[in-house]
């Protein structure tokens, strides 16, 4: 098996992290370098722009003031102001290619960091906090995240715009003409105002659309992994209701959010509209009645559009990018979910000793916190070389948790894990004295022989032969052309479920190391094979291997030379009622 190294326990769960704050979500620009250089070129060709719309404003209304108050109505009178204003002109063209060529390039870049980024931290979770976070995982990293690039394409822009272009141009109209620029503060207002009632009806959508998006993946995936299986049962087409169901709940909620954000932008739009057409209006009123020059006219009527339309693109645009944030906010919580790396690497002086040596395993009040409180509950157990150590209990005490603990992959609440005297850390060195089967064994894509190496087996060892034997694994192989050669895919596509499980069984079985973890080793085999798997441990426990098994079957807890019972928190406690009452 490939390990992982445990999560720090001072670090906030995924689950407890913060929703970001304000329109920029610091943490995007913090662990991407590529968002922050295309920050800073935002910044920077969004002044240029500015600029040059005052250039062009003052420019276009000095010209046509001048032709139409003055007698110089040639093109030579005002060869210099056109030249200034082609110039304005062709800059702002420019700035705005650069910005959208490096808009695209970095959006990119970004998204690309990012998923190379959640896919290590993902790596490095607990598989007790990576298992119910899978699917949600996985459809971040192959479609969600896609959606930042609308976010820094769109919005990032449109929102730097409104904070430096509006306010400029204000400022402009009111030293040109203070009524238009008082008509534009009275009215700009109603933008974000509408934008927040419409972000308050839309708060979600971003979300369910996410949800859905992820329970269909999940389960599509899930039919497709075991369509092999339905179809030898002739049940393939049994999901198809329920896959039609799923289809449809996504497109509804898609199209939901898709006609909140078209109806958005015909509010925003009308409200610009209408806003522009007030200040045109009394622009035109003044100019009939004498009362304004007519190049003040002329520059606050260029710019009041101007005023107005960051905003109004940042209202448009927030939605497009509501899908990317929201898978952004997955992203950020598996990477908070994370330690640095230097806080997980252990000491020198907790490294147990070579692989090569048997261990005894000392379990000293062993609590580890689960949905209802700890399971298991102050456990105590020694797993002694030579010697198999059964852990049986109710479901949900916790016995998969205690392998996970020995593992070093749970965060312990209470107690101690210790090997040789020696504090359990969840490093490759105790990991390579470990050969460990889960309930859910992982299959790696490759071959099969590539899959057996994970746990030190050799393909072409003599010990191998027997375990298959005794698995019943070399029936696999006699059925397959390529034999150890025969590659699958992710999760061990191409093998049925019981063949999975033979192959993780042998793999563990003909490991060399000196420690087995086995979760229920013997749950899909027939009463044959059982037997041999069983004689098979007890040959390895006899050459002096740590064995530790979670049993249930009675023929599993008659091999174990030690036999350990795992309460939860909650069957102590019921324990202790029914006692007090007698």
């Amino acid at each position: 098996m490939t390990l992982t190294r445990p999560a720090d326990p001072s670090v906030t769960p995924a689950g407890a992290t913060a929703r970001r704050r304000g329109p920029v979500d610091p943490r995007l620009w913090r662990r991407s370098a590529s968002a922050r250089g295309y920050l800073a070129l935002s910044v920077l060709t969004s002044v240029v722009d500015v600029v040059m719309v005052v250039v062009t404003a003052l420019v276009i209304g000095r010209v046509l003031a001048g032709v139409i108050t003055t007698d110089a109505r040639s093109v030579g009178d005002w060869s210099r102001d056109l030249a200034v204003l082609a110039g304005a002109i062709a800059v702002r063209v420019a700035v705005t290619w650069l910005q959208s060529r490096f808009a695209h390039r970095s959006a990119t870049r970004v998204v690309t960091e990012l998923e190379h980024a959640v896919l290590t931290a993902a790596a490095d979770l607990p598989p007790r906090e990576l298992d119910p976070r899978r699917d949600e995982i996985a459809v971040v990293l192959t479609r969600g995240l896609d959606g930042l690039k609308d976010y820094l394409t769109g919005y990032i822009p449109a929102l730097i715009l409104a904070v430096i272009l509006t306010p400029v141009t204000i400022v402009v109209i009111a030293l040109h003409d203070l009524t238009s620029a008082i008509i534009v503060v009275v009215t700009l207002p109603l933008i974000p105002i509408f934008m927040i009632l419409i972000g308050l009806l839309t708060k979600g959508k971003a979300d369910r659309t996410l949800r859905a998006m992820t329970t269909l993946s999940s389960q599509l995936l899930d039919l497709l992994a075991g369509l092999p299986t339905l179809r030898a049962l002739g049940r393939e087409k049994g999901p198809a209701a329920r896959v039609r169901e799923l289809g449809d709940d996504h497109r509804k909620t898609t199209m939901s959010a898709l006609r909140v954000a078209f109806l958005s932008g015909t509010v925003l739009e009308f409200l610009a509209t209408l806003s522009v057409a007030l200040v045109a209006v009394s622009i035109g009123m003044r100019l009939v009645n004498g009362s304004m020059p007519l190049e003040a006219g002329i520059v606050a009527l260029i710019l009041a559009p101007e005023a107005y339309l960051p905003l109004r693109t940042v209202g448009s645009r927030f939605h497009a990018a509501e899908d990317g944030m929201a898978a952004a906010e997955k992203a950020f919580a598996v990477l908070d979910a994370v330690p640095p790396a230097d806080r997980a690497d252990p000491g020198p002086e907790a490294q147990p000793a070579g692989p090569a040596t048997a261990c005894e395993i000392v379990l000293a009040g062993v609590s580890v916190a689960g949905r209802d409180g700890h399971a298991p509950h102050r456990l105590d157990a020694v797993c002694r070389p030579g010697r198999i150590t059964a852990l049986t209990g109710a479901n949900g005490a916790g016995k998969s948790s205690t392998l996970l603990a020995v593992l070093g992959l749970a965060d312990l609440a209470e107690g101690s894990v210790t090997v040789d005297g020696t504090p359990v850390h969840g490093d490759e060195a105790w990991w390579s004295r470990v050969a460990w089967l889960p309930q859910r064994p992982v299959l790696l894509p490759g071959t099969l022989a590539d899959n057996l190496r994970l746990t030190g087996a050799d393909p072409d060892s003599d010990l191998l032969d027997e375990v298959c034997a005794a698995t019943g694994f070399d029936a696999v192989l006699a059925e397959l052309p390529d034999g150890w050669d025969t590659r699958v895919g992710t999760g061990g596509t191409g093998l049925s479920l019981g063949q999975r499980q033979r192959l993780a069984l042998t793999r563990t079985l003909a490991s060399p190391r000196s420690v087995l973890l086995l979760d229920e080793p013997t749950a899909h085999l027939d009463p044959d094979s059982e037997a041999t798997v069983l004689a098979t441990l007890r040959e390895l426990a006899r050459a002096g291997r740590t064995v530790v098994v979670v049993a249930h079957r009675p023929t599993l807890l008659s091999i174990a030379d030690e036999i350990v019972t795992v309460h939860s928190e909650r069957a102590d406690a019921a324990r202790a009622g029914e006692e007090v009452s007698r």
